[in-house]
């Protein structure tokens, strides 16, 4: 059994992309370098730090003794299992009931995929992200997937050359939050970047070879700049044609800076209609690209909204098109339904089962017109 010493330091951070629920996840810096977007409250009041890379190294060696262990437990005949396994660690060894944890989860998931924590990992030296990859890649010689979130402001610093040496020593995907495509909204939530570093950042991604994976808002404007978020991120994409697009629906949590913004009426949220509005445009004005794009959030309304460009863009519109087109109450059953998990597509608001439980909780919540812009913040606040 693994010393206590070798794996109490295993960390795993407190976020990943939903794509990558079944990767090793593997902490390589702690928190966010910037931490100052007022949309997002995940790191308030944490200080961001490198780990160690030895820290890094002792991780990936702590997975390989588990995954190992466990593995050869489940091809013995004695039933021991992994339970015989945790029984050995003491409920003082956290990191070593992570380090356990997390192995299982990544054999369930085939052991292809890792996710490198946390918000920013591209802040990490070159020299010191290639040591960490080319240990992870001689120690487990099968992943066919290394990926990690960057900030654009982090990439727009990292030479081409520095670039290309981290994608060769494994690094083949990055998820970066553009949000917007939109100046005045970049500056409105302080993201720390403009359209232009997000073209010149997903641009210097790809010419590395890496894939890349870019985050739009609905919403992130407010009222006031529905239009313009839409319009502009559309170009800013159209320009960098990511291998990913990935929807995410603005939530503000109370914790947020956007959420005081709220309070003292200088931002406006959307609602869940004018939100189907603001994204129908945005991908009625994607051209020229040959992205995927992906709805894969509880946050967004209709999770349907998914497709390949550009053969997929009408069937990906049409859920859009065919909500807005609904009866006002009609689309009021259906946000209930789906803000309360009963529906799950937009189909079903036609199924008189799933319907007569979404009317109850229409009723339950007592949402009328006039108020269900704010069930549906309250409703997504759960789920950040």
């Amino acid at each position: 059994m693994k010393s206590v010493n070798e794996c109490n330091s295993f960390e795993l951070g407190p976020i990943r992309p939903p794509s990558e629920a079944g990767s090793l996840i593997l902490r390589v810096t702690r928190n966010c370098p910037w931490n100052r977007c007022k949309f997002c409250g995940l790191y308030k009041g944490e200080k961001f730090s490198l780990r160690p890379v030895a820290d890094v190294i002792k991780d990936i060696d702590s997975i390989k003794h588990y995954a190992g262990m466990i593995l050869e437990a489940v091809a013995s005949r004695d039933g021991s299992g992994i339970q015989q396994i945790a029984a050995h660690l003491s409920a003082d060894d956290r990191g070593c009931t992570l380090a356990l944890q997390a192995a299982v989860n990544w054999i369930s998931g085939g052991m292809e995929s890792v996710f490198l924590q946390d918000a920013n990992t591209m802040i990490v030296k070159p020299d010191d992200l290639v040591k960490i990859l080319t240990h992870l890649r001689n120690t487990f010689p099968g992943i066919r997937r290394v990926t990690s979130y960057a900030r654009s402001s982090t990439l727009v610093r990292i030479k081409d050359s520095d670039m290309r040496r981290i994608f060769d020593a494994g690094l083949n995907r990055i998820h970066v939050g553009m949000e917007s495509g939109s100046d005045r909204v970049l500056k409105l939530v302080d993201k720390g970047i403009d359209k232009a570093g997000h073209i010149i950042a997903g641009r210097k991604v790809k010419r590395a070879g890496m894939e890349l994976s870019l985050y739009y808002m609905p919403g992130l404007g407010g009222e006031g700049f529905s239009r313009e978020n839409a319009l502009e991120t559309a170009d800013a994409v159209n320009q960098i044609d990511p291998e990913f697009i990935r929807i995410r629906t603005l939530a503000i949590p109370v914790e947020t800076g956007l959420h005081e913004e709220v309070r003292a009426g200088r931002f406006k949220p959307l609602g869940d209609r004018k939100a189907a509005e603001e994204l129908l445009l945005f991908i009625e004005h994607l051209e020229g690209i040959h992205s995927s794009v992906k709805s894969d959030h509880v946050l967004n309304l209709l999770q349907e909204v998914e497709g390949r460009l550009p053969d997929g863009k009408t069937a990906m519109a049409e859920p859009l098109r065919r909500f807005l087109a609904m009866h006002e109450n009609d689309q009021l059953i259906f946000i209930v339904g789906r803000r309360t998990g009963i529906f799950s597509k937009l189909g079903e608001v036609a199924d008189p089962y799933l319907r007569s439980h979404a009317e109850k909780a229409m009723l339950a919540y007592k949402v009328t017109a006039d108020n269900v812009d704010d069930f549906t913040a309250e409703m997504t606040r759960r789920f950040i």
